[in-house]
């Protein structure tokens, strides 16, 4: 799942109405097929509801399996973005954490269902995991536990690769949870497909899913998280003005102080971390709300995988942006490093 699949699904589910933005389907679109994604949004302005869940399902339930398979074939994954293929009984992430899996269903798009499991809970963190038999932008399930909607777990795009998410709706001491994966439900998004058309409900693709809940075990020891990438200076006309880096679980908070001759200002993050992906910022610019920005890139190589968050502020004046770090879901031991750039033009 993209950085920016995950700001759109926090979008999807806001409680404000969006403002208008006739491109956003065709933006989304193309950023699943990893071209480069401009996102545009005024200081201030609500969150943006983007897209729809609605699908049809059947399932076919598998419980996890009680003996451990042989270690030898323990799936290893290099960071939470590069996952195995396939729902594996049990793998190692990347900072070591061992994950089991509890249950296990397969979503059928020919029938019209939803799912519903019962997993057992020892008091260990719970993620669920999907993949999905098709391609580019096609409704998801959304994820609730014990009949409440849980925002972290929503996953995004259609793939192949095993996409995990937090459950962070689990009560404390409980012994059981009901975890449901349903694509029935219709979203209040719409899109403009022309400029000055109506905004429209974005006709739907469906897809076979493969669902599952895991356990995790936090690593013994903190997992120090290697250094971020610098920002490039100078990136498509945008000019670094300030920046500002720390590691989750020392440092939640940033204020930055720049000025844009053009009145146009862009906010970027970047991560390390096999958590970078359940990070949440809440911007706010010369004191007014932004829309939350969920998921943090992690660049490693390649070009540079810029997702600006872009503000129109006062043409020349002292502008402050600062925010407000955190997770989804349990993250002991696993602090993610984190760095937030600001661009001018």
């Amino acid at each position: 799942m993209t950085v920016q699949d995950l700001r759109d699904v926090l979008r999807e589910r806001a409680e404000v109405p969006s403002p208008g933005n006739p491109y956003r389907h065709d933006q989304v679109s193309s950023r699943i097929r990893r071209t480069r994604l401009r996102r545009r949004a005024t200081a201030g302005a609500g969150a943006m509801a983007v897209v729809v869940a609605s699908a049809v399902v059947g399932v076919s339930l598998l419980p996890g399996t009680a003996t451990a398979p042989d270690r030898g074939a323990v799936a290893i994954a290099r960071t939470e973005q590069d996952m195995p293929a396939g729902l594996p009984e049990q793998f190692t992430a990347g900072d070591g954490t061992a994950y089991r899996r509890l249950a296990v269903g397969t979503i059928k798009k020919e029938d019209a269902k939803k799912v519903s499991f019962t997993v057992p809970v020892s008091g260990k963190p719970l993620d669920v995991a999907m993949t999905c038999d098709g391609e580019d932008f096609v409704n998801t399930p959304r994820v609730s536990v014990n009949g409440n909607a849980d925002t972290g777990a929503q996953v995004l795009p259609c793939g192949k690769a095993m996409q995990l998410r937090p459950l962070s709706l689990v009560r404390r001491g409980a012994t059981e949870a009901t975890v449901t994966f349903d694509t029935t439900v219709v979203g209040r998004g719409c899109v403009q497909r022309d400029k000055d058309g109506p905004c429209v409900p974005p006709k739907p693709k469906v897809a076979a899913w493969h669902v599952a809940v895991y356990e995790w075990t936090p690593p013994a020891r903190r997992v120090e998280p290697e250094p971020v990438k610098d920002f490039p200076d100078r990136v498509d006309g945008w000019t670094l003005a300030r920046s500002a880096t720390g590691v989750s679980d020392r440092d939640s908070s940033f204020t930055l102080v720049v000025k844009s001759a053009s009145g146009k200002i862009g906010v970027d993050q970047l991560c390390t971390g096999d958590l970078a992906a359940r990070m949440w910022f809440k911007i706010r610019v010369n004191g007014t709300d932004a829309p939350m920005v969920g998921g943090c890139n992690v660049w490693k190589s390649g070009d540079y995988p810029m997702v600006l968050s872009e503000y129109d502020v006062p043409k020349g004046s002292r502008v402050t942006i600062s925010g407000k770090i955190g997770f989804w879901g349990e993250y002991t031991n696993r602090p993610v490093r984190w760095s937030v750039g600001v661009y001018v033009k």
